[in-house]
């Protein structure tokens, strides 16, 4: 059993990875930090579909959640401030509104500044194809 907390993120999406590496340095998460790319995403109990999708926080028991309440996730991990942060994101209506933000920034996160074209989420045709 693991031991701390994964967060999975985007390794070919140059937004993901610096907003990452920000969030390492400035906010302090207790996890390990891993591109899904590098991944053991089946050891994990992730799929790769939804690893593409949205940044994953996985416990050490296996529970996943993703998108802004992983977000949530790794502010509560900090402590401090962050938790406070963290504990008003996943709270309704605040949930409902950082889900709508998240989901925003994920699928127009090549547009956005160290976006690139392999940062693009591919959209539900692309996917079933």
């Amino acid at each position: 059993m693991r031991m701390r907390p994964v967060l999975i993120f985007d390794g070919d999406c140059g937004f993901c990875t610096t907003s990452v590496d920000l969030v390492q340095r400035l906010v302090r998460p207790r996890c390990e930090a891993v591109a899904w790319q590098h991944a053991d995403l089946g050891s994990l109990g992730v799929a790769e579909e939804r690893a593409r999708h949205e940044a994953l926080w996985v416990t050490p028991t296996g529970r996943v959640y993703g998108g802004a309440q992983a977000v949530a996730k790794v502010l509560l991990s900090a402590g401090g401030v962050w938790s406070v942060v963290g504990a008003v994101l996943t709270l309704p209506p605040v949930r409902w509104v950082a889900h709508g933000a998240y989901r925003l920034v994920a699928d127009n996160r090549g547009r956005l500044p160290g976006g690139t074209p392999a940062c693009a989420v591919p959209d539900a045709t692309s996917r079933h194809a």
